[in-house]
């Protein structure tokens, strides 16, 4: 074997680099769960300091905090031999309102290693995972996750992007999001338009509990277990879809059927991961974080269900725009864009 001992060597520093990532995500979650990264926030410590602020053990904080250094997440200063915390690295790992915060991503490392081995499976037989057959860390950890940009963009910025939706919902319409998972989306929407209905579907029975536990008597939204394929109602006003299209078995049939429960004013809204077209165009970092979760959770999710599509998590606006055209819609556009998603519109 003739080695390139540049390129060797440049790999190996990459390599190097995943092997830190993987090792410091497992504790990036204990420095969440014990309220480390939040004490730190507050002002700089030693580690006997912010151990004691904690109530964890001094040894086990100091080599904590040594590798949270080394990875950049805090910063350490040398001379007064104390860590502390960036406005920039606070808004990332402490401030569970900020719109950066990404502590939810290292959440659903759990659930990805507690089901490797399920997933190894699935490689062999070509079956899928159901949703509800994820390590339940899954659930919460999607939520967490999607929640920042959700609470930041959906109100201020997607739902104005769209043509009319907004004064629709401020007069009083007709919702449904449909994939709701827990519910973040449909709460946030049922607060800022009080005046309109709306009803979060999904067929994960643990999903819709957990979101009727987060409606918290909220007079204008209810959740209900359903499939995309045949949930109830007519005349919507609005049907929305928040990263969840692209995991459904047969997303034809899904937005096939929400169009024939749409009212014919009514429009359809597609939040999906931000993708190009083409595999070339997505070989970057976000593009990398997506096509891995695609592999351990939006891929065997549809291989799971009736047809298993398996669009993917990186299926890109033209993809998605096939679908929505074959499931009956005539207008389709990108809305709206960050680097993180692609806000979609369909009209009949």
């Amino acid at each position: 074997m003739n080695l390139d001992m540049n390129k060797l060597d440049s790999l190996l520093g990459t390599v190097v680099n995943e092997l830190g990532a993987a090792s410091n995500a497992a504790l990036v979650i204990i420095g969440d769960k014990l309220g480390l990264f939040r004490a730190l926030s507050q002002g700089a410590a030693t580690s006997a300091e912010l151990a004691d602020k904690t109530g964890t053990h001094e040894r086990y904080v100091r080599e904590w905090l040594s590798a949270q250094a080394a990875s950049g997440f805090v910063d350490y200063d040398a001379e007064a031999r104390k860590f502390s915390m960036s406005p920039e690295q606070t808004a990332v790992f402490a401030a569970e309102d900020s719109p950066a915060f990404m502590v939810g991503g290292f959440s659903l490392m759990t659930a990805i290693f507690h089901d490797e081995p399920k997933l190894a499976e699935a490689f062999k037989s070509g079956k899928g995972m159901h949703w509800g057959d994820h390590c339940n860390c899954l659930f919460c950890g999607v939520e967490r996750f999607f929640r920042p940009g959700y609470r930041t963009h959906l109100v201020a910025e997607w739902l104005p992007a769209l043509d009319g939706v907004t004064a629709k919902l401020e007069r009083g319409a007709n919702v449904a999001d449909v994939g709701c998972g827990h519910g973040v989306s449909t709460l946030l929407m049922a607060d800022a338009f009080p005046n309109s209905e709306f009803v979060g579907i999904d067929y994960h029975e643990g999903s819709i509990a957990h979101a009727r536990e987060k409606a918290n008597g909220r007079k204008n939204v209810r959740f209900e277990v359903a499939r995309a394929q045949d949930f109830a109602g007519t005349r919507y006003d609005l049907v929305t879809m928040f990263d969840s299209l692209h995991d459904m078995g047969d997303p034809v049939g899904a937005v096939a059927h929400i169009r024939d429960v749409l009212a014919e004013d009514g429009t359809l809204m597609l939040i999906e991961p931000a993708a190009g077209d083409s595999l070339a165009e997505n070989l970057n970092p976000v593009g990398r974080v997506y096509y891995a979760g695609s592999t351990h959770i939006c891929v065997p999710t549809s291989l799971n269900q009736d047809v298993g599509l398996a669009l993917g998590a990186q299926a890109g606006a033209k993809r998605i725009g096939e679908v929505v055209r074959e499931g009956g819609f005539s207008l389709f556009r990108k809305a709206a864009a960050t680097p993180f998603n692609m806000i979609l519109e369909a009209r009949l």
